[in-house]
């Protein structure tokens, strides 16, 4: 098994660009102690505009685009579940 390659300063881990883009559009000074990862964004505040934002957002940060199929309430229910879809999105251009 090959260990993970390790994280440079110019790219934190997925989870940390996540959160900093939520706590952008939610307004939130310090989203890694406000932001659970399995927190329901919409019970965070994040109504259907941010969230259009939020996947706009990612796609610019992560330089991918969220095929159609794969924008839907369960994927983007929280960190964690936009978290996997990405994850998963990256595996796919390795």
């Amino acid at each position: 098994m090959s260990a993970a390659p390790p994280v440079s300063p110019a790219h934190p881990p997925i989870r940390d660009r996540l959160l900093r883009l939520v706590g952008q559009i939610l307004g939130k000074t310090d989203p890694a102690a406000s932001v659970p990862a399995d927190a329901r964004l919409s019970e965070l505040g994040m109504s259907s505009i941010k969230m259009v934002n939020l996947m706009l957002a990612v796609e610019t940060e992560f330089d991918l685009t969220i095929a159609q199929s794969d924008i839907t309430p369960e994927n983007f229910r929280s960190v964690a579940t936009v978290e996997a879809l990405l994850a998963r999105l990256l595996a796919l251009r390795s």
